[in-house]
């Protein structure tokens, strides 16, 4: 994976999936979970790369997962984005970190949780991303699918979840505005 972060120790792409929550990480202050993940841009940065929710093949999602102990947000948001979305690229920059939007309802939840059950608050730390290749096998091939959204389309999928926080790392991204909707 080529770099244009400055990261350039980063590995290509991860040797193994990870699973489990037991090495995740968590704000000491704020008690939130560290999720990281990637905007996924097209060179014309007039698309991005969503991906089918594992549980919900309906439901339309950025590619992120839990920051584990033994890396940083950016290591995490590469990982996460080559298992769920077999995307490969460069890091163009990280973007300010997002909130979840639940506020103070969302939960405080350290170590393992049922996500069945209660989602932890969560802060999300996305890195924009430029798509060099998109893999033809990845860990999670079997549980998602993936395909190019414009920004109208990304954003009506996330508000249809009512992931406002999501809405918000795509409008902190480059990606060109194809239509106006300020409404969710």
């Amino acid at each position: 994976m080529a770099q244009a972060y400055d990261n350039p120790n980063l590995p290509v792409k991860p040797t193994k999936a990870r699973e489990g929550r037991e090495n995740q990480r968590y704000n000491s202050e704020t008690g939130a979970r560290i999720v990281a993940g990637c905007i996924c841009l097209n060179e014309t940065k007039d698309k991005t790369i969503m991906i089918s929710s594992s549980k919900h093949k309906d439901r339309w999602i950025i590619p992120k997962g839990g920051n584990e102990l033994d890396e940083t947000a950016l290591e995490t948001a590469v990982r996460e984005t080559w298992e769920e979305a077999g995307v490969e690229g460069i890091i163009l920059k990280e973007l300010p970190v997002v909130l979840d939007s639940r506020g103070n309802k969302a939960p405080i939840i350290k170590g393992d949780f049922d996500p069945d059950v209660a989602t932890p608050k969560s802060e999300f730390h996305f890195f924009e991303l430029q798509v060099d290749q998109l893999s033809t096998e990845w860990p999670e091939k079997s549980k998602r699918q993936r395909r190019w959204c414009t920004y109208s389309e990304a954003k009506h999928e996330l508000i249809k979840l009512k992931r406002a926080e999501l809405v918000d790392a795509l409008d902190l991204s480059s990606i060109v505005r194809d239509a106006v909707d300020d409404s969710y």
